[in-house]
């Protein structure tokens, strides 16, 4: 059975691409809602999978954890000030349209 993809976003990304995926109709959680500011990004990406949201991040540490076998429910990188806003809330909101939940366990998409 697919689910949809539902998004956590990390302490780093803005609060305003979570504002634009909810428009969309988009699951999103931030670290500051879950508690989850300053704390480290094991825990980060530990809440992510617990709750199965693919994380959205512009913090390569993450990119390491999944590439030492850190299990996840999907990461979505985006290097620092590389796309607008706008870009990654479209890219995030398609890939939503696109693909399940299933599919994004444990892969990296690179925005």
């Amino acid at each position: 059975m697919s689910t949809t993809i539902r998004f956590h976003l990390d302490e780093h990304v803005s609060n305003v691409i979570a504002t634009g995926l909810r428009r969309r109709g988009v699951d999103v959680t931030t670290s500051a809602e879950a508690g989850l500011l300053g704390g480290d990004d094991t825990e980060q990406l530990a809440f992510a999978a617990s709750q199965g949201r693919v994380l959205l991040t512009h913090d390569e540490d993450f990119l390491a954890l999944a590439a030492q076998g850190a299990e996840h429910a999907g990461i979505c990188y985006c290097h620092q000030g590389q796309r607008s806003i706008r870009q990654i809330i479209e890219m995030l909101h398609l890939l939503h349209e696109c693909c399940t939940a299933e599919e994004m366990r444990d892969r990296v998409e690179h925005l």
